[in-house]
């Protein structure tokens, strides 16, 4: 969240900022609750030093024997310390409520993030792997339809054992799921990352500190029971991104300056309503409620965030390299940012198989499968994330960033679109091959049941 200190001092240029986000936040109303607190906080501080001064008077009137004078100030002790109560009383439910309408007021965008109101003014940075484009069929297949004429994705039997929004991977293709697993954890070890297998619910707690809650609590999965009273106390959610417990595995601790850069990378399932995408991406693997991401956190010093910020982008975007995907590098508009965020890139990859209107020149289409992000201090002071620049100095909050590394599903489509062969098969791109026994080519295999037999073939 912001400080409030910054936005008491700063009014003019958050709501400037809220404005090119296109917030609605009412921040008159909460300059109007800081300052009635602050009200409240003196008019407390006041009333105890006139209580400390009644109470030392009332000793030097025991010491000289005035019992009258000495019953009026007891009395009137008595009605400070009531008013007391009252100040501080009214003091915490506003304090509750300023902290509840904080949590609602969005990141205040870097100064280098452009001025937009949505997507459409995103700026693209850059490009890569179009300068070399391998050959493909004259006609792409989309994912979709490959999938299922290989047999390697099945949405339909999905649909049926979970829900639209679900499939399974089977046979090659859940080779090539594990195999992007592995090879990107094992690229981002290389790049200095260290390994965490997180637990996958996560506490509404958790869920505030990485700026998920209460924003987006409609695109989450909350967990419960049919005996609410057994599990009335879970309070849990189906992890959205390992952001979530990552980020908040230190939540309320204090690092040293030595502990910093810190970069974790955790692999985790993610699972997501899309409640605002609803009736989009009905077919394939685009848009789903199930995925699989390797997630990028970093923890660092104020001072190098948007060094480590250039560095991360490079990071995940080096996944698609080794794979020879083309794909392309997009600066988010002020109107286009996450809540949290204050700069954002965006990695998007091309994916040749479905002639969409924002494509490039080669047809095709983007396909987001890394945002990669610097928070500043905005989830740290949710989350109580603190360093110590020296050992003898005080904590201070320190800066986070993420990036997805990447994606999978979106990788698999482009891979299965991009590395297409005219005869329906697929190349495994050369760095994919060891994680799946030394196999060069998907291939597909045989349907199975009486589905799979042609009208004439059946009884």
């Amino acid at each position: 969240m912001l400080d409030r200190t910054y936005l008491r001092e700063n009014p003019d240029e958050v709501r400037d900022a809220l404005d090119d986000r296109g917030a609605d936040v009412d921040l008159d109303e909460l300059l109007e609750l800081d300052e009635r607190w602050r009200e409240l906080k003196a008019r407390g501080d006041d009333l105890r030093n006139d209580r400390n001064q009644i109470t030392e008077k009332i000793g030097e009137l025991v010491a000289e024997g005035k019992d009258e004078e000495r019953e009026e100030a007891i009395e009137r002790s008595r009605e400070l310390k009531a008013e007391i109560e009252d100040v501080e009383d009214e003091a915490v439910e506003l304090q509750e409520k300023l902290q509840e309408r904080m949590l609602e007021v969005p990141q205040v965008p870097h100064e280098s993030v452009p001025l937009g109101v949505d997507e459409r003014h995103n700026e693209e940075d850059r490009r890569w792997g179009f300068d070399d484009l391998r050959d493909l069929p004259d006609e792409v297949t989309p994912h979709y339809d490959l999938g299922e004429e290989l047999d390697i994705i099945d949405e339909e039997r999905a649909a049926k054992t979970t829900g639209s929004g679900f499939y399974f991977l089977k046979g090659e293709g859940a080779q090539l799921e594990h195999a992007l697993i592995q090879f990107m954890m094992d690229l981002h070890r290389d790049q200095g990352y260290v390994d965490l297998f997180p637990p996958v619910p996560v506490k509404s707690a958790s869920m505030r500190g990485t700026g998920q809650l209460p924003k987006f609590a409609d695109d989450a999965y909350r967990l419960g029971g049919s005996n609410e009273e057994e599990y009335e106390d879970d309070d849990l959610w189906l992890c959205p991104t390992a952001e979530v417990p990552v980020t908040n595995m230190y939540a309320g601790e204090i690092l040293l300056d030595d502990d910093l850069p810190l970069k974790h990378q955790a692999y985790t399932p993610n699972f997501r309503r899309e409640a605002g995408e609803h009736g989009t991406e009905t077919r394939g693997i685009v848009r789903v409620h199930q995925f699989n991401k390797v997630e990028l956190v970093n923890f660092v010093e104020p001072e190098e965030s948007y060094d480590r910020l250039e560095n991360l982008l490079g990071e995940a975007a080096d996944v698609l390299e080794r794979l020879g995907l083309p794909y392309r590098i997009l600066d988010l508009c002020t109107g286009d940012l996450t809540f949290a965020s204050a700069k954002t890139y965006d990695i998007e990859v091309w994916a040749p198989g479905d002639d969409m209107d924002d494509g490039p020149e080669e047809g095709g289409r983007w396909l987001e499968v890394s945002s990669a992000s610097n928070f500043e201090d905005f989830q740290a002071r949710r989350a109580g994330l603190r360093y110590r620049p020296e050992r003898h100095e005080s904590a201070e909050y320190l800066h986070t960033l993420n990036a997805s590394g990447l994606a999978i599903p979106r990788v698999m489509v482009a891979i299965l679109e991009y590395y297409q062969n005219e005869d329906g098969t697929v190349t495994i791109p050369e760095p994919l091959q060891p994680y799946m026994g030394g196999k060069a080519v998907i291939e597909g295999h045989e349907k199975v049941g009486e589905s799979a037999l042609g009208a004439g073939e059946r009884e």
